[in-house]
């Protein structure tokens, strides 16, 4: 028998149509470190995945039921392969039908299924759970099925997959980051050649905390959706001498220059993309050389920038920065996530954290709302667990 855990394997032996997982699937959260306000389609972001996963149990039925349930949350749902779609209603479980989608695209003779899903990834903070019930579901059925596919495929029929069954665009960025990772290593992605750079962490005498601000998030939509329109504005007055540019193809003098010729606003957002990723390039070469104090600079000049420029941030998430650039042991500290509000993440020394925690007691008194705080390490990719034959 397979070794899927108690929970697992309490569901699979209830009730005589049920049977043995024959293939389970891990993958893991990712955070972005830098990059993820840029260019639509042309982004570069500095990413890991995170030792935080979903994990997927794939299993035979008798009938031609498909049946999902949700471990965590002691929710069950069913469908068939004839009825598969977007349901609001299903939630977690469109996710799975999203990667059985595929795979009826593909030809796999799908029929009966039972799907157990469960994990340890934050929710809603902008940990990419449910890419990695996309991704673990995918890498389960694959396995399942013993079919021969790329990470490139694969990723190209996640985003299309995301257009046939959710009926949105969705960038490859998180799928990429899910599928190639590798223990305690960064990763540069370019979201426009699919490329992605791996490269060790000189971390080893530092922990990584995610802090949630718990600050809630109403209302953001628009203001994220005028912020990409003026970049893309910005983009479109900056190459009218320069067709089929993107904005890597400027530096920062471009935008000085163009005071006066560019809405100051547009201007503002399209510098931060453009330092940003000048920036991402320079935290590439410090990281390799383990050059600190650069780091250190580089993270809180991005912070900055998000603060300044782009303006996602909020007197939250600024002063949870401000406090760890002040505490000493801590190397830098960053907002991650697309703003006004969510979480920062901070690099420090062990030494450190009792210094920083104890400073974080003063957030709830002044702004009213209790931080939660998770401990990361650049982790793994997805990967499948186990497999019967």
């Amino acid at each position: 028998m397979l070794d899927i855990g108690p929970i697992h394997r309490t569901e699979y032996e209830l009730g005589e149509d049920r049977s043995e997982p024959v293939c389970i699937a891990e993958a893991p959260g990712r955070i972005h470190y830098m990059g993820e306000h840029g260019e639509d389609g042309a982004g570069l972001f500095l990413s890991s995945a995170i030792d935080r996963t979903i994990r997927v149990s794939v299993s035979v039925r008798k009938d031609n039921s498909l049946r999902f349930f949700a471990a965590d949350l002691g929710e069950r749902k069913r469908t068939t392969l004839v009825n598969l779609k977007y349901k609001r209603e299903d939630r977690w479980a469109n996710y799975i039908k999203l990667a059985i989608h595929i795979f009826a695209e593909m030809g796999c003779p799908i029929k009966g299924l039972n799907f157990t899903v469960s994990g340890n990834i934050p929710q809603q903070i902008g940990l990419a759970s449910s890419t990695a019930i996309e991704v673990a579901s995918a890498e389960a059925l694959k396995g399942f099925y013993k079919v021969l596919i790329s990470e490139k495929e694969l990723v190209h029929r996640l985003v299309k997959a995301q257009v046939d069954f959710f009926g949105r665009e969705t960038g490859p960025v998180d799928y990429l980051a899910a599928l190639s990772a590798r223990k305690d290593h960064f990763l540069i992605i370019d979201e426009s050649t699919l490329e992605v750079k791996k490269i060790k962490s000189p971390f080893s005498k530092y922990k990584i905390l995610l802090m949630d601000s718990r600050v809630p998030r109403l209302g953001v939509e628009e203001e994220l959706k005028q912020r990409r329109l003026d970049t893309s504005r910005g983009l479109e007055l900056l190459s009218k001498q320069r067709q089929g540019a993107s904005l890597r193809n400027f530096v920062s003098e471009d935008l000085l220059e163009s005071m006066g010729a560019l809405p100051e606003e547009i201007r503002r957002r399209s510098l931060h993309v453009v330092e940003e990723i000048q920036r991402i390039g320079e935290m590439a070469e410090a990281l390799k050389r383990a050059e600190y104090d650069e780091l250190s600079k580089l993270i809180y000049r991005s912070h900055e920038s998000l603060r300044d420029l782009y303006e996602v941030s909020c007197p939250e998430i600024d002063w949870l920065v401000k406090r760890a650039q002040e505490t000493e042991g801590i190397l830098g500290s960053r907002m991650t996530g697309v703003g006004f509000g969510g979480c920062t993440y901070t690099i420090l020394k062990d030494s450190a954290e009792k210094e920083y925690r104890r400073r974080l007691e003063d957030y709830e008194r002044i702004f009213g709302f209790h931080p939660l705080v998770h401990e990361i390490r650049p982790a793994a990719g997805a990967r499948v667990v186990q497999t019967r034959a």
